[in-house]
């Protein structure tokens, strides 16, 4: 048996094996996850057309071993691709990001504020133009009610997703915030 022998004038040559595949098999499990999202969802993650196809293909496999070949395709072409905003923006989805977290917190703060003065509705009609004041009343007046009754908070949330389609819709609740602060 012949002993290897060690030679300091060798170069290291890059990650090993190993590496390589614990690398492969990580894009493969993050292409896994693109491939189990919804249409809309998929439409929102910034990959080229290709790996778009390889995904849709793999939703439409119904085949255990077929599906298991269209991963590893994806495994291969994700291989080409960065893969930093592919996990940003699957982040976001997850609500992970920092960013998702603060727009969360901001939203909570701006219905808590909303629920404590009716004053607030001034400031989102200056920041949202086309926002349906009547509709922010009712569900303001029905959360505070909900809370008096001890009922579930279900106009509490609902007004929650209308703020939140607020924010998404383009308009900023930063300078509303700022408003709201000086008003109290």
């Amino acid at each position: 048996m012949a002993k290897h022998k060690y030679n300091p004038d060798e170069e290291f040559d890059g990650p090993s094996k190993s590496q390589l595949k614990r690398d492969s098999a990580a894009l493969q499990d993050l292409g896994r996850e693109l491939a189990e999202l919804g249409k809309e969802r998929l439409a929102k993650v910034p990959i080229d057309e290709d790996l778009r196809d390889a995904v849709k293909d793999y939703q439409r496999f119904t085949a255990h071993e077929a599906k298991r070949r269209q991963l590893q395709y994806i495994g291969k072409l994700m291989r080409s691709v960065d893969p930093e905003p592919i996990r940003a923006a699957l982040d976001a989805f997850k609500g992970v990001s920092a960013v998702e977290t603060a727009k969360m917190h901001r939203l909570e703060n701006l219905r808590t504020k909303l629920l404590e003065d009716e004053k607030t509705l001034h400031g989102i009609a200056e920041a949202h133009p086309g926002v349906d004041l009547q509709q922010l009343r009712v569900l303001r007046r029905n959360a505070i009610k909900e809370k008096e009754q001890n009922k579930p908070p279900r106009a509490y949330r609902e007004l929650f997703r209308v703020l939140r389609e607020l924010e998404e819709g383009g308009a900023a609740t930063e300078e509303f915030d700022d408003e709201a602060g000086d008003e109290e």
